[in-house]
C-alpha cells in the first residue's frame, strides 16, 4: 500500500521485465498524466470507468458508488485473467466514503495472495488490511500548495 506515484514507477519497472500489469483506477477520471505513459508502454492494461467528480461535503453521489463498483470488477477481471501485477489506485480512499466495503477489497486480497501481486494505494488503510499485507508503505504529507489555495496541476498532482 502506497501513493500512486510509486505505484506507476513500479507498474513501469514490472512491465519492462515482461510481467503483465493492471493498472485500475478508483476515485479518478482517467485524465492524469500517467495514463498517456501507460498508452505507449507494452504489458501495461490501464482502466479507468471515467469521469469522477470530486466528492463534495453532501457526500457520495450515486455516480460515485458507480464509479468504484465499476473500477472493482475491472479488478476482479484483471485476477481472473492472471494479471502479474494488480495496481488498484485510490482504492482504500473508497472506504473513506463507503463506497466498496471492507468484505470486497478483503475477498480481492484473497484472491491475489499467491498469484498476482497487488498495490492498493489510498489513505487510512484498516489495521486488518495492514496486517493481511506482505508490504505496507506510509508517506505522510508535510505540506502541499493545495492547503494554500492552489489548484492541482496536471503532470504534478494528476
Amino acid at each position: 500500500m502506497g501513493k500512486t506515484t510509486r505505484a506507476v514507477g513500479l507498474a513501469v519497472r514490472a512491465a519492462g521485465v515482461g510481467l503483465h500489469v493492471s493498472f485500475v483506477q478508483f476515485m479518478k477520471s482517467g485524465n492524469s498524466g500517467e495514463v498517456l505513459v501507460f498508452a505507449n508502454i507494452p504489458n501495461i492494461y490501464y482502466r479507468c470507468p471515467g469521469r469522477h467528480p470530486f466528492i463534495l461535503s453532501k457526500g457520495p453521489e450515486p455516480v460515485h458508488f458507480e464509479h468504484a463498483a465499476k473500477a472493482f470488477e475491472f479488478a476482479l477481471e484483471a485476477v481472473e485473467k492472471g494479471t502479474d501485477l494488480l495496481i488498484c489506485d485510490e482504492i482504500l480512499n473508497t472506504l473513506l466514503f463507503d463506497l466498496l466495503e471492507k468484505k470486497r477489497i478483503r475477498e480481492l486480497m484473497g484472491m491475489c495472495r499467491g498469484n498476482t501481486e497487488l498495490v492498493m494505494t489510498g489513505r487510512a488503510a484498516p489495521q486488518e488490511f495492514i496486517e493481511m499485507a506482505d508490504y505496507v508503505t506510509e508517506l505522510k504529507q508535510i505540506k502541499h500548495p493545495y492547503y494554500r489555495g492552489f489548484k492541482a496541476r496536471m503532470g504534478i498532482e494528476y
